[in-house]
């Protein structure tokens, strides 16, 4: 499933305990493409998520104006879906254990101390500027004296793809397509996120 990521909130259950939850707006879903093992190679399942304006869409993709194309492979050959038809929340029942996949939030340039967490030069004995620096990062006695591949060094943080396992799917309400699902998810608010269980 595809969905939009929403608001944090609190849930309580019957015995007062409270688990904090991301609001996610899924689906629906409208299957685009089906691709069959003997003819493309591969089974898999292309759907279409989200409106997309008229006056942004190419004319030879008019036919299916989404924001969002994404392949699936089907859990089970069982599953029969003919290009056209829709696919709700109602595959998620209260208590189902999914994992969610989407790209974190973007921090730009950040040096080693937050980046990587290393704790930075001393704080006494005539040290001046290296309460944050990196340290050595080779020489003669390392490697020929080149800096290594893999050096954990300063650069841009987060935008990458993250996948939270084990998170429960807490509430489901097929009228409004939303999902409550326990604990926090990667990206900002209106970000993209594949839920998958």
């Amino acid at each position: 499933m595809l969905g939009t990521k929403g608001r944090m909130t609190q849930v309580f259950d019957d015995k007062g305990l409270v688990t904090p939850a991301t609001i996610v707006t899924a689906g629906p879903l409208t299957v685009t493409q089906v691709k069959a093992k003997d003819k493309d190679g591969y089974a898999a399942m292309q759907v279409g998520f989200g409106a997309k304006k008229e006056s942004r869409v190419k004319k030879p993709q008019t036919a299916k104006p989404f924001k969002h194309l994404r392949e699936f492979s089907p859990a089970s050959e069982a599953v029969n879906l003919q290009p056209g038809e829709s696919i709700d929340i109602s595959i998620f029942t209260a208590g189902d254990v999914v994992e969610v996949s989407a790209v974190s939030k973007g921090k730009g340039f950040q040096g080693v101390v937050k980046r990587h967490g290393f704790h930075g030069g001393p704080r006494s004995h005539g040290q001046k500027n290296r309460e944050r620096s990196p340290g050595s990062i080779g020489g003669g006695g390392r490697a020929g004296g080149r800096v290594v591949k893999g050096m954990r060094m300063a650069g841009r943080m987060g935008g990458d793809r993250v996948t939270v396992k084990n998170l429960k799917v807490l509430q489901v309400d097929p009228a409004t397509h939303t999902l409550l699902i326990s604990g926090a998810i990667p990206g900002h608010p209106g970000s993209l996120v594949e839920i998958r269980g």
